[in-house]
């Protein structure tokens, strides 16, 4: 790794102490040391271990932030902007679709001059569904009105969110501000880094909060409008004023990086120029990339080539007049872009450093741009010889021979074309007839007879074995149970969670019939659509070649907190009651992601994010009552349901698919375990969840046009058990049980008493 003699040897002010850690580590730890107010966050790979971070301190008491876990990004980024609104310190850390789902709000944030910082753990967009590191999403925030600064390995993510916060709040600014590191490479990397050793150094170094001069919402003697309705020339003229403010911020950055450095001896000027005093070839990247293409400078200039390297740490405002200056004299230059600018014959930072060199007159060096490592491609240093033999040539030929490309990507070969592993379900086989539906003429309740259970073993699987899940998971177990229950042919939408990316690693799948992913909150919408299409093009009979020998039936499968973050769209869909079925297998938490806190998640359930420490046991709120929020919505049929209880389960599948082809939707939930997560036994499952309905936690039940039935009560066939029980089954829970968690576990039992106590009273009246 090339050394920067200068900044090595520059002297410091100021007591520093060395940690160990990773990117993500160090964005947490500075702004635990920070003490920002309020951090509301939504996980999201690999920017979700910010939050665990800061969660694993507070409960060690150290610092005060007040950890808001939200419904989605969108609903973080709103708590984030209410709480900058009041005047205090906002603090938030998300990634690719997360940061796209949140994006409408971030140029009202800007537009309207509230500070805060974000942290952008850079990662690749979707579709198709990567969660490894590019800049796809960090090139969608180039236009929101926010500085961003740049980091390229877990001590510069220190640094700069150190340095972000005093440049947003600063007078001339008044901005927020956004810290960008490379998912995987820097955000999960253990570096060596030097910190402040005191916080209130740290404090020092970046001022009191924002003078009074800073209009908010919380000042009794100043009322204000925030984001009022704005016509012409006053919006022309905020967003001028805007604009001043995000060149202005440029020069701000540049006096605070001299303080830091003065501080620290960590310097960070707006381009991090290595070997560029003669260069004639030069390679331009950014962040991680930029640190390795160093040796490559080095191993050149041993060979007598005029090698050097460019890479910004700031890109808004972007530096075009100090990128004009440091090529000139260069005689090509290779930009890369990890993300393209599709249809813009190259990517942002390529057009905009063409942009740079016109504006500032420099007109001789060539520009040859790339796209490189998408998806988490790694860039070694082979690569980076590459990149510096394209300028090379062009330099040889007095012309950039292909001005774009992409770099790293390899051409299709027919002959290894994906070939079909898994065979399709046929017709004949998912559709037994050992199942009857019939409706009763008399009380308008559906009616079904099932055969008993081992005659439907012999039913094929929905999903092939093979899938990636953890031993003991109970998704598939719970699915194939409740799909036992359908006749014919299905379509299914599955949510982003588990029970998707384990079964769908391309180029495979496990799926053997039609199935469809679109984003983490948006399924029920998408299915919806494909419904109405379904029975669209049937009645206007352009299905009819097809041969359907029954209809399908539309299933859209969700879990990991999809019922949060999808909660919305689920209702909408619900209101509109397509003929459609969504199952929810409710594992209790973001297990996708590693197991953050949900809305799903019982009160003082341990999660990555609700961790148990001397300052806090758990969660600490109630759990969503999803079923009793869908049954709401007046659609014909709801039910909860587990594997530990198979013969009901399956009832309510046929049920379900009864009321799913002949009257709108239904929505089902099944209660599933999730061993490496709940901290168990991977042949504990069944047990676990069969505890779980007999404690009635988890009681099993259906709401049909409104009037609900229990289907099984504990009580009455004497197999209650105590909800201390249930909890001292999994490590997840077991610390409830403890003296000092006492108020926390009698809240719990005393809410899973007065849910189960309203069901026996619904049971009992039609009209509850």
């Amino acid at each position: 790794m090339a050394i920067d003699i200068e900044n090595e040897t520059r002297m410091k002010r100021v007591e520093e102490k060395i940690v160990y850690e990773s990117g993500n580590e160090m964005a947490a730890y500075a702004a635990h040391q920070i003490n920002y107010h309020i951090m509301g966050y939504y996980p999201i790979s690999p920017s979700t271990e910010v939050a665990q971070f800061l969660d694993l301190m507070k409960v060690k008491g150290k610092h005060d932030i007040k950890l808001i876990a939200a419904d989605g990004e969108h609903g973080s980024a709103g708590i984030c902007y209410g709480a900058s609104t009041a005047g205090g310190r906002v603090f938030n850390a998300t990634s690719a679709n997360g940061y796209l789902y949140m994006l409408e709000q971030m140029p009202v944030q800007s537009g309207t001059r509230f500070p805060m910082v974000l942290n952008l753990v850079c990662r690749s967009v979707s579709g198709p569904l990567d969660i490894h590191g590019d800049h796809s999403d960090l090139y969608y925030a180039l236009n929101t009105g926010w500085p961003i600064l740049m980091c390229r390995d877990p001590q510069a993510v220190y640094d700069m969110n150190i340095m972000a916060i005093k440049l947003a709040e600063d007078p001339e600014v008044r901005l927020p501000v956004m810290v960008a590191s490379d998912g995987y490479f820097t955000s999960h990397q253990k570096r060596r880094v030097s910190t402040f050793a005191n916080r209130e150094d740290v404090h020092a170094f970046i001022g009191e909060l924002p003078p009074e001069g800073f209009a908010h919402t919380l000042d009794r003697d100043n009322p204000i409008t925030v984001g009022p309705y704005m016509n012409e020339p006053d919006f022309i003229n905020n967003c001028y004023q805007q604009s001043m403010a995000m060149y202005k911020a440029g020069e701000v950055f540049d006096r605070i990086r001299k303080e830091y450095a003065d501080l620290t001896g960590r310097d960070y000027p707006m381009l991090d120029l290595y070997r560029m005093e003669d260069a004639e070839v030069a390679v331009f990247l950014m962040n991680s990339a930029s640190e390795l293409i160093k040796d490559v400078v080095d191993q050149l200039r041993a060979q007598g080539i005029k090698a050097g390297s460019i890479a910004p740490n700031i890109i808004r405002p972007f530096p075009a007049k100090e990128i004009a200056e440091a090529l000139r004299g260069v005689k090509a230059v290779t930009v890369g872009d990890r993300a393209d600018s599709y249809g813009g014959h190259g990517g942002n930072m390529v057009n905009e450093i063409k942009a740079a060199l016109f504006t500032h007159g420099n007109k001789d060096t060539l520009v040859i741009s790339r796209i490189y490592g998408l998806g988490g491609k790694d860039f070694f240093a082979e690569d980076g010889h590459n990149f510096f033999a394209f300028a090379q040539d062009a330099v040889e030929k007095g012309y950039v021979e292909k001005p774009f490309d992409y770099y790293g990507h390899t051409p299709g070969d027919p002959d290894k074309a994906p070939q079909r592993v898994v065979e399709p379900l046929r017709y004949e086989d998912v559709n037994t007839g050992l199942i009857q539906v019939s409706r009763d003429a008399v009380s308008g309740k559906v009616n079904v007879k099932i055969p008993p259970l081992r005659s439907l073993a012999k039913k094929p699987k929905r999903v092939a074995p093979g899938h990636g899940a953890c031993p003991g998971c109970g998704i598939f177990s719970g699915l194939e149970l409740f799909f036992k229950g359908i006749e014919g042919d299905i379509v299914t939408l599955f949510h982003t969670g588990c029970a998707m990316v384990v079964t769908t690693g391309y180029p495979y799948s496990s799926h053997k019939a039609t199935y469809i992913h679109n984003l983490f909150q948006n399924g029920a919408a998408t299915l919806s659509g494909v419904v109405e299409m379904f029975w669209e093009r049937k009645r206007r009979g352009e299905l009819d070649h097809l041969g359907l020998k029954d209809d399908f039936t539309f299933v859209m499968v969700t879990g990991d907190g999809g019922m949060d973050i999808g909660m919305g769209p689920a209702i909408g869909a619900a209101l509109r009651n397509h003929k459609m079925i969504i199952i929810e297998y409710d594992n209790e938490g973001y297990m996708n992601t590693g197991a953050q806190l949900s809305y799903s998640t019982p009160m003082g359930h341990r999660t990555s994010t609700s961790n148990v420490g001397k300052e806090k046991g758990g969660k600490p709120f109630h759990h969503k009552d999803t079923a009793q929020i869908m049954a709401a919505t007046h659609i014909p049929y709801v039910f909860t349901g587990s594997e530990a209880y198979p013969q009901d389960l399956v009832k309510k599948a046929a049920k379900a698919q009864y009321y799913a082809q002949n009257e709108g939707l239904v929505y089902g939930k099944i209660l599933i375990a999730c061993p490496l997560n709940w901290l168990s036994e991977d042949d504990m499952g069944t047990e676990i969840v069969s505890e779980a309905v007999n404690s009635c936690f988890f009681p099993l039940y259906e709401v049909e046009h409104g009037v609900t039935t229990l289907t099984y009560n504990p009580e009455e066939k004497s197999k209650r058990i105590p909800l201390s029980d249930w909890l001292k089954s999994m490590g997840k829970t077991r610390h409830l049980l403890k003296p000092e968690y006492a108020d926390a576990y009698a809240s719990f039992e005393q809410e899973v008493e007065r849910r189960w106590n309203m069901l026996k009273a619904k049971n009992e009246s039609p009209y509850l």
